[in-house]
């Protein structure tokens, strides 16, 4: 028989209905976990529950993370996926619209502000959790033409370890995961132009983009129990881009 449910893990991963999100709803899924996926389209599937709400509202994430509490009773892993890499028009500092930078950094970084915020009072209950921010290797070193994305990035690196600093002696954890170019709707716009995709996969000494499930990978094995000792860690998941 298997692992009775209130005695599995419980992960709540923003962002879970496409792309990087939900391919790691699926991972942790397979894993043992019980996860909750809040995402601000529509309701994610391969998740036990699926909360609509937009992560970068404090009324949508208190309701939010009050649901997944009531419902599944505790919060062992959040993944702090949901982010945006802006318009076309987010490019780079000088032509940037203020509109365009503002909403890049509030889904970007006071997302993951937020939603932190909010589980780590029953983490700090339990003596127990796990954060991990979906970063970038844009938060690492500097994306061509894409200002506020790289800002947010460095940012939501920055907040992890920060995180890891405060936290570390009460026994919750924080890394981030550090992607390269992943295949995802929001890049795919990118990858369907001939051009443009050779462009990228010519930066990758692997000569290919991530799939999806590679970066759920990652996380999986961040929020495995074998590495305790972990905390304050950037992942960088770029098949070689930042080594060259």
């Amino acid at each position: 028989m298997g692992e009775p449910a209130r005695d599995r893990p419980v992960a709540v991963v923003t962002g879970g209905a496409s792309g990087i999100g939900l391919a790691t709803c699926i991972r942790l899924t397979a894993e043992g976990y019980r996860v909750a996926a809040i995402d601000v389209s529509r309701a994610a599937d391969g998740a036990e529950l699926a909360i609509r709400a937009d992560v970068a509202d404090p009324g949508n994430v208190e309701r939010a993370f009050g649901e997944v509490m009531g419902t599944l009773g505790r919060v062992d892993l959040l993944v702090n996926n949901a982010g945006i890499t802006g318009s076309q028009q987010a490019t780079i500092c000088h032509t940037t619209p203020v509109e365009e930078w503002d909403r890049v950094i509030t889904v970007n970084v006071r997302g993951p502000f937020l939603c932190t915020r909010a589980v780590l009072p029953a983490m700090l209950r339990q003596g127990s959790g796990h954060i991990i921010t979906i970063a970038s290797i844009a938060g690492l070193v500097a994306f061509p033409q894409r200002c506020a994305y790289t800002a947010s990035k460095g940012a939501a690196v920055m907040f992890t370890k920060s995180i890891a600093a405060d936290y570390a002696a009460h026994g919750i954890r924080a890394n981030a995961v550090c992607p390269g170019f992943v295949q995802t709707p929001m890049t795919q716009w990118r990858l369907d132009d001939p051009e443009l995709r050779a462009s990228v996969e010519a930066r990758i000494p692997l000569g290919r983009v991530a799939r999806v499930d590679e970066i759920a990978q990652a996380v999986a094995m961040l929020a495995n129990n074998s590495l305790t000792y972990l905390t304050g860690h950037a992942l960088v998941v770029d098949g070689g881009w930042t080594v060259v």
